[in-house]
Protein backbone atom coordinates (compact mmCIF):
# COMPACT_ATOMS: atom_id res chain seq x y z
CA UNK A 1 0.00 0.00 0.00
CA UNK A 2 1.57 3.30 -0.99
CA UNK A 3 2.55 5.68 1.76
CA UNK A 4 0.34 8.72 2.14
CA UNK A 5 1.76 11.88 0.63
CA UNK A 6 3.42 14.19 3.08
CA UNK A 7 1.65 17.47 3.44
CA UNK A 8 3.79 20.32 2.19
CA UNK A 9 4.07 23.75 3.75
CA UNK A 10 0.80 25.60 3.96
CA UNK A 11 0.33 27.78 0.92
CA UNK A 12 -0.90 31.31 1.45
CA UNK A 13 -4.45 31.99 0.39
CA UNK A 14 -5.10 35.14 -1.57
CA UNK A 15 -8.43 36.74 -2.24
CA UNK A 16 -9.07 38.90 -5.28
CA UNK A 17 -10.56 41.47 -2.94
CA UNK A 18 -7.09 41.77 -1.40
CA UNK A 19 -5.54 42.24 -4.82
CA UNK A 20 -8.05 44.99 -5.59
CA UNK A 21 -6.87 46.80 -2.46
CA UNK A 22 -3.29 46.72 -3.76
CA UNK A 23 -2.02 43.72 -1.80
CA UNK A 24 1.19 42.37 -3.31
CA UNK A 25 2.72 38.92 -3.31
CA UNK A 26 6.49 38.93 -2.70
CA UNK A 27 6.60 42.59 -3.78
CA UNK A 28 4.74 42.09 -7.05
CA UNK A 29 1.58 44.14 -7.52
CA UNK A 30 -1.08 42.29 -9.46
CA UNK A 31 -3.67 43.67 -11.84
CA UNK A 32 -6.82 44.23 -9.80
CA UNK A 33 -9.26 43.79 -12.71
CA UNK A 34 -8.05 40.52 -14.14
CA UNK A 35 -10.65 38.86 -16.39
CA UNK A 36 -8.67 35.61 -16.31
CA UNK A 37 -8.62 35.19 -12.54
CA UNK A 38 -10.65 31.97 -12.65
CA UNK A 39 -9.28 30.61 -15.92
CA UNK A 40 -8.75 26.86 -15.49
CA UNK A 41 -5.67 26.71 -17.75
CA UNK A 42 -4.23 30.14 -17.06
CA UNK A 43 -0.58 29.05 -17.07
CA UNK A 44 -0.73 27.16 -20.37
CA UNK A 45 -2.76 29.91 -22.01
CA UNK A 46 -0.37 32.53 -20.69
CA UNK A 47 2.57 30.71 -22.25
CA UNK A 48 0.72 30.49 -25.55
CA UNK A 49 -0.15 34.20 -25.51
CA UNK A 50 3.49 35.07 -24.72
CA UNK A 51 4.72 32.97 -27.64
CA UNK A 52 2.18 34.68 -29.90
CA UNK A 53 3.27 38.16 -28.85
CA UNK A 54 0.08 39.15 -27.01
CA UNK A 55 2.08 40.27 -24.01
CA UNK A 56 -0.61 42.01 -21.98
CA UNK A 57 -2.95 39.03 -22.13
CA UNK A 58 0.00 36.80 -21.26
CA UNK A 59 0.81 38.89 -18.19
CA UNK A 60 -2.79 38.75 -16.96
CA UNK A 61 -3.01 34.98 -17.47
CA UNK A 62 0.30 34.36 -15.73
CA UNK A 63 -0.68 36.60 -12.82
CA UNK A 64 -3.90 34.59 -12.49
CA UNK A 65 -1.93 31.33 -12.56
CA UNK A 66 0.37 32.54 -9.80
CA UNK A 67 -2.47 33.66 -7.54
CA UNK A 68 -4.14 30.31 -8.11
CA UNK A 69 -0.90 28.55 -7.12
CA UNK A 70 1.65 30.97 -5.59
CA UNK A 71 4.34 28.28 -5.30
CA UNK A 72 4.43 27.62 -9.04
CA UNK A 73 7.92 28.61 -10.08
CA UNK A 74 9.58 25.32 -10.89
CA UNK A 75 11.00 24.21 -14.17
CA UNK A 76 10.02 20.59 -14.64
CA UNK A 77 10.76 18.39 -17.63
CA UNK A 78 8.07 16.27 -19.20
CA UNK A 79 8.61 12.75 -20.50
CA UNK A 80 9.05 14.15 -23.99
CA UNK A 81 11.95 16.29 -22.81
CA UNK A 82 10.20 19.63 -23.26
CA UNK A 83 10.71 22.14 -20.48
CA UNK A 84 7.59 23.42 -18.76
CA UNK A 85 8.57 26.87 -17.55
CA UNK A 86 7.10 28.03 -14.25
CA UNK A 87 4.74 30.94 -14.10
CA UNK A 88 7.06 33.28 -12.20
CA UNK A 89 9.83 32.77 -14.76
CA UNK A 90 7.60 33.26 -17.78
CA UNK A 91 5.98 36.28 -16.13
CA UNK A 92 9.41 37.80 -15.59
CA UNK A 93 10.60 37.34 -19.15
CA UNK A 94 7.25 38.50 -20.52
CA UNK A 95 7.27 41.67 -18.41
CA UNK A 96 10.77 42.45 -19.72
CA UNK A 97 9.55 42.08 -23.31
CA UNK A 98 6.56 44.25 -22.42
CA UNK A 99 8.81 47.14 -21.34
CA UNK A 100 8.18 46.66 -17.61
CA UNK A 101 11.62 45.95 -16.18
CA UNK A 102 10.85 46.44 -12.50
CA UNK A 103 8.06 43.87 -12.57
CA UNK A 104 10.38 41.54 -14.48
CA UNK A 105 13.04 41.79 -11.79
CA UNK A 106 10.60 41.08 -8.95
CA UNK A 107 9.16 38.08 -10.82
CA UNK A 108 12.55 36.58 -11.63
CA UNK A 109 13.78 37.08 -8.08
CA UNK A 110 10.74 35.23 -6.78
CA UNK A 111 11.43 32.41 -9.24
CA UNK A 112 15.01 32.18 -7.99
CA UNK A 113 13.95 32.16 -4.35
CA UNK A 114 12.18 28.91 -5.09
CA UNK A 115 14.83 27.51 -7.43
CA UNK A 116 18.23 29.24 -7.06
CA UNK A 117 19.89 27.23 -9.83
CA UNK A 118 17.42 28.21 -12.56
CA UNK A 119 19.90 29.20 -15.27
CA UNK A 120 17.29 30.72 -17.59
CA UNK A 121 15.99 32.99 -14.83
CA UNK A 122 19.51 33.98 -13.74
CA UNK A 123 20.50 35.06 -17.25
CA UNK A 124 17.23 36.94 -17.74
CA UNK A 125 17.71 38.65 -14.38
CA UNK A 126 21.24 39.71 -15.31
CA UNK A 127 19.90 41.33 -18.49
CA UNK A 128 17.10 43.10 -16.61
CA UNK A 129 19.53 44.37 -13.96
CA UNK A 130 21.82 45.70 -16.69
CA UNK A 131 18.97 47.48 -18.44
CA UNK A 132 17.91 49.02 -15.13
CA UNK A 133 21.34 50.46 -14.35
CA UNK A 134 21.95 47.89 -11.57
CA UNK A 135 25.39 46.81 -12.76
CA UNK A 136 26.63 45.29 -9.51
CA UNK A 137 23.54 43.11 -9.26
CA UNK A 138 23.99 42.08 -12.91
CA UNK A 139 27.54 40.92 -12.15
CA UNK A 140 26.28 38.96 -9.15
CA UNK A 141 23.57 37.27 -11.22
CA UNK A 142 26.10 36.24 -13.86
CA UNK A 143 28.44 34.97 -11.17
CA UNK A 144 25.58 32.84 -9.82
CA UNK A 145 24.82 31.63 -13.35
CA UNK A 146 28.31 30.29 -13.89
CA UNK A 147 28.47 28.92 -10.32
CA UNK A 148 25.32 26.86 -10.90
CA UNK A 149 26.12 25.77 -14.45
CA UNK A 150 27.24 22.11 -14.39
CA UNK A 151 29.62 22.71 -17.30
CA UNK A 152 31.49 25.62 -15.74
CA UNK A 153 31.03 25.64 -11.97
CA UNK A 154 34.45 24.07 -11.42
CA UNK A 155 36.01 27.30 -12.70
CA UNK A 156 34.57 29.19 -9.73
CA UNK A 157 36.21 26.75 -7.34
CA UNK A 158 39.54 27.14 -9.15
CA UNK A 159 39.59 30.92 -9.03
CA UNK A 160 38.82 33.26 -6.15
CA UNK A 161 36.23 35.97 -6.77
CA UNK A 162 35.18 38.99 -4.74
CA UNK A 163 31.58 37.94 -5.30
CA UNK A 164 32.30 34.85 -3.21
CA UNK A 165 33.95 36.90 -0.49
CA UNK A 166 37.59 36.23 -1.47
CA UNK A 167 40.21 38.80 -2.33
CA UNK A 168 40.28 39.74 -5.97
CA UNK A 169 43.26 39.00 -8.15
CA UNK A 170 44.06 41.95 -10.40
CA UNK A 171 43.46 41.00 -14.02
CA UNK A 172 43.16 42.80 -17.30
CA UNK A 173 39.58 43.61 -18.17
CA UNK A 174 37.14 46.33 -19.07
CA UNK A 175 36.66 49.49 -17.11
CA UNK A 176 33.52 49.66 -15.03
CA UNK A 177 31.77 52.21 -17.18
CA UNK A 178 28.01 51.97 -17.11
CA UNK A 179 25.79 51.21 -20.07
CA UNK A 180 22.12 50.76 -20.72
CA UNK A 181 22.69 47.12 -21.44
CA UNK A 182 21.92 44.58 -24.10
CA UNK A 183 18.15 44.99 -24.09
CA UNK A 184 17.46 48.69 -24.40
CA UNK A 185 19.36 51.51 -26.03
CA UNK A 186 21.21 54.22 -24.20
CA UNK A 187 21.14 56.99 -26.77
CA UNK A 188 17.46 57.77 -26.81
CA UNK A 189 15.34 60.73 -25.77
CA UNK A 190 16.37 60.09 -22.17
CA UNK A 191 20.02 59.24 -21.64
CA UNK A 192 19.27 57.80 -18.21
CA UNK A 193 18.88 54.32 -16.85
CA UNK A 194 15.47 52.80 -16.28
CA UNK A 195 14.35 50.76 -13.33
CA UNK A 196 14.22 50.80 -9.56
CA UNK A 197 17.83 51.87 -9.01
CA UNK A 198 20.39 53.77 -11.05
CA UNK A 199 23.46 53.93 -8.85
CA UNK A 200 24.74 50.37 -8.62
CA UNK A 201 28.11 50.28 -10.35
CA UNK A 202 30.43 47.31 -9.91
CA UNK A 203 34.03 47.80 -8.86
CA UNK A 204 36.40 47.20 -11.76
CA UNK A 205 37.83 44.12 -10.06
CA UNK A 206 34.38 42.55 -9.68
CA UNK A 207 33.50 43.04 -13.31
CA UNK A 208 36.91 41.79 -14.40
CA UNK A 209 36.67 38.67 -12.24
CA UNK A 210 33.29 37.63 -13.60
CA UNK A 211 34.39 38.41 -17.15
CA UNK A 212 37.54 36.34 -16.63
CA UNK A 213 35.45 33.34 -15.56
CA UNK A 214 33.24 33.64 -18.65
CA UNK A 215 36.27 33.96 -20.91
CA UNK A 216 37.84 30.88 -19.32
CA UNK A 217 34.58 29.02 -19.87
CA UNK A 218 34.64 30.04 -23.54
CA UNK A 219 38.08 28.44 -23.86
CA UNK A 220 36.46 25.13 -22.96
CA UNK A 221 34.32 25.43 -26.10
CA UNK A 222 36.91 26.06 -28.80
CA UNK A 223 35.27 23.54 -31.11
CA UNK A 224 31.71 24.77 -30.52
CA UNK A 225 29.69 27.78 -29.40
CA UNK A 226 27.62 27.90 -26.22
CA UNK A 227 24.98 30.56 -27.02
CA UNK A 228 24.06 31.07 -23.37
CA UNK A 229 27.68 31.65 -22.40
CA UNK A 230 28.10 34.07 -25.30
CA UNK A 231 24.98 35.91 -24.14
CA UNK A 232 26.56 36.33 -20.72
CA UNK A 233 29.75 37.60 -22.33
CA UNK A 234 27.70 40.08 -24.35
CA UNK A 235 26.10 41.41 -21.17
CA UNK A 236 29.48 41.72 -19.43
CA UNK A 237 31.06 43.53 -22.38
CA UNK A 238 28.09 45.90 -22.36
CA UNK A 239 28.72 46.57 -18.68
CA UNK A 240 32.30 47.46 -19.55
CA UNK A 241 31.19 49.58 -22.54
CA UNK A 242 33.20 47.34 -24.88
CA UNK A 243 30.42 47.32 -27.46
CA UNK A 244 32.43 45.85 -30.33
CA UNK A 245 33.23 42.74 -28.32
CA UNK A 246 29.63 42.59 -27.12
CA UNK A 247 28.51 42.61 -30.76
CA UNK A 248 30.90 39.71 -31.46
CA UNK A 249 29.49 37.75 -28.51
CA UNK A 250 25.84 38.21 -29.48
CA UNK A 251 26.68 37.47 -33.11
CA UNK A 252 28.32 34.21 -32.02
CA UNK A 253 25.19 33.29 -30.07
CA UNK A 254 23.05 34.09 -33.11
CA UNK A 255 25.15 31.76 -35.25
CA UNK A 256 23.62 28.94 -33.19
CA UNK A 257 20.19 30.51 -32.58
CA UNK A 258 19.38 32.59 -35.68
CA UNK A 259 15.66 32.54 -34.87
CA UNK A 260 16.08 33.97 -31.36
CA UNK A 261 14.36 37.36 -31.44
CA UNK A 262 15.68 38.25 -27.98
CA UNK A 263 19.25 37.89 -29.22
CA UNK A 264 18.53 40.03 -32.27
CA UNK A 265 17.17 42.73 -30.00
CA UNK A 266 20.21 42.55 -27.73
CA UNK A 267 22.48 42.79 -30.75
CA UNK A 268 20.51 45.82 -31.95
CA UNK A 269 20.72 47.57 -28.60
CA UNK A 270 24.46 46.90 -28.40
CA UNK A 271 24.99 48.30 -31.90
CA UNK A 272 22.99 51.38 -30.90
CA UNK A 273 25.06 51.79 -27.74
CA UNK A 274 28.15 51.73 -29.97
CA UNK A 275 26.84 54.53 -32.25
CA UNK A 276 25.88 52.10 -35.02
CA UNK A 277 22.22 53.04 -35.28
CA UNK A 278 21.73 52.03 -38.92
CA UNK A 279 22.93 48.51 -38.18
CA UNK A 280 20.80 48.54 -35.03
CA UNK A 281 17.69 49.25 -37.11
CA UNK A 282 18.42 46.15 -39.20
CA UNK A 283 18.81 43.98 -36.09
CA UNK A 284 15.60 45.31 -34.54
CA UNK A 285 13.84 44.69 -37.83
CA UNK A 286 14.94 41.08 -37.73
CA UNK A 287 13.71 40.73 -34.14
CA UNK A 288 10.31 42.11 -35.14
CA UNK A 289 10.09 39.85 -38.17
CA UNK A 290 10.45 36.91 -35.81
CA UNK A 291 8.17 38.35 -33.10
CA UNK A 292 5.96 41.23 -34.28
CA UNK A 293 4.51 41.67 -30.79
CA UNK A 294 7.92 42.32 -29.18
CA UNK A 295 7.17 45.71 -27.65
CA UNK A 296 10.65 46.25 -26.20
CA UNK A 297 12.22 45.87 -29.64
CA UNK A 298 9.59 48.15 -31.21
CA UNK A 299 10.45 50.80 -28.61
CA UNK A 300 14.18 50.36 -29.23
CA UNK A 301 13.61 50.73 -32.97
CA UNK A 302 11.85 54.02 -32.32
CA UNK A 303 14.81 55.24 -30.28
CA UNK A 304 17.22 54.42 -33.11
CA UNK A 305 14.95 56.24 -35.55
CA UNK A 306 15.24 59.35 -33.38
CA UNK A 307 19.02 58.99 -33.37
CA UNK A 308 18.95 58.86 -37.17
CA UNK A 309 16.67 61.90 -37.42
CA UNK A 310 13.74 59.83 -38.69
CA UNK A 311 11.26 61.37 -36.27
CA UNK A 312 8.05 60.42 -38.06
CA UNK A 313 9.16 56.79 -38.26
CA UNK A 314 9.99 56.96 -34.56
CA UNK A 315 6.49 58.22 -33.77
CA UNK A 316 4.97 55.43 -35.84
CA UNK A 317 6.91 52.79 -33.92
CA UNK A 318 6.03 54.25 -30.53
CA UNK A 319 2.34 54.43 -31.45
CA UNK A 320 2.41 50.83 -32.67
CA UNK A 321 4.02 49.73 -29.40
CA UNK A 322 1.39 51.54 -27.32
CA UNK A 323 -1.40 50.15 -29.47
CA UNK A 324 -0.02 46.66 -28.93
CA UNK A 325 0.04 47.22 -25.18
CA UNK A 326 -3.65 48.02 -25.06
CA UNK A 327 -4.64 45.50 -27.75
CA UNK A 328 -6.82 43.27 -25.62
CA UNK A 329 -8.88 46.28 -24.34
CA UNK A 330 -7.93 45.12 -20.87
CA UNK A 331 -4.93 47.38 -20.58
CA UNK A 332 -5.70 50.77 -19.05
CA UNK A 333 -3.69 53.89 -19.79
CA UNK A 334 -1.64 53.57 -16.59
CA UNK A 335 -0.57 50.07 -17.61
CA UNK A 336 1.03 51.33 -20.80
CA UNK A 337 4.74 52.01 -20.60
CA UNK A 338 5.66 55.44 -19.27
CA UNK A 339 8.97 55.11 -21.13
CA UNK A 340 7.21 54.75 -24.47
CA UNK A 341 4.91 57.70 -23.79
CA UNK A 342 7.90 59.85 -22.80
CA UNK A 343 9.80 58.91 -25.96
CA UNK A 344 6.70 59.54 -28.06
CA UNK A 345 6.24 63.04 -26.63
CA UNK A 346 9.83 63.93 -27.50
CA UNK A 347 9.58 62.51 -31.01
CA UNK A 348 6.32 64.40 -31.64
CA UNK A 349 7.88 67.62 -30.34
CA UNK A 350 10.53 67.37 -33.07
CA UNK A 351 7.90 67.49 -35.84
CA UNK A 352 6.70 71.08 -35.30
CA UNK A 353 3.11 69.97 -34.67
CA UNK A 354 2.12 71.78 -31.45
CA UNK A 355 -1.46 70.45 -31.51
CA UNK A 356 -0.10 66.89 -31.53
CA UNK A 357 2.34 67.68 -28.73
CA UNK A 358 -0.71 68.57 -26.65
CA UNK A 359 -2.38 65.27 -27.62
CA UNK A 360 0.75 63.35 -26.63
CA UNK A 361 0.90 65.16 -23.30
CA UNK A 362 -2.75 64.25 -22.68
CA UNK A 363 -2.16 60.62 -23.62
CA UNK A 364 -4.69 60.71 -26.45
CA UNK A 365 -3.54 57.61 -28.31
CA UNK A 366 -6.49 57.44 -30.70
CA UNK A 367 -6.05 61.01 -31.90
CA UNK A 368 -2.33 60.47 -32.48
CA UNK A 369 -2.88 57.23 -34.36
CA UNK A 370 -5.35 58.95 -36.67
CA UNK A 371 -3.01 61.89 -37.19
CA UNK A 372 -0.10 59.66 -38.17
CA UNK A 373 -2.24 57.10 -40.02
CA UNK A 374 -1.18 54.23 -37.77
CA UNK A 375 -3.58 51.28 -37.84
CA UNK A 376 -4.77 49.78 -34.58
CA UNK A 377 -3.45 46.29 -33.91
Amino acid sequence: MPSPARPGPARPRFRWSDVCRGVSLQGYFFNANNPYRDAPSAFAEGQEKARGGDLNAAVLLLEAAILQDPQDSEVSVSSSGDALLGAWQVLGTTQAENENEQAAIVSLQRCLELRPNNLVALMALAVSFTNSGMQREACEALSRWISHNPRYKHLVLDHSSPLQGSPATPRRGPHSNTSRGPHSTSRGPHNTSRGPHNTSTPASSELQDVLFLFQEAALLNLDCVDPDLQTGLGVLFNLGSDFNKAVEAFSAALSIRPQDYLLWNRLGATLANGDRSEEAVEAYGRALELQPGFIRSRYNLGISCINLGAHREAVSNFLTALSQQRRSQRCSHHQMSANIWAALRIAVSMLDRPELVQAASAGDLDLLMRAFDVADV
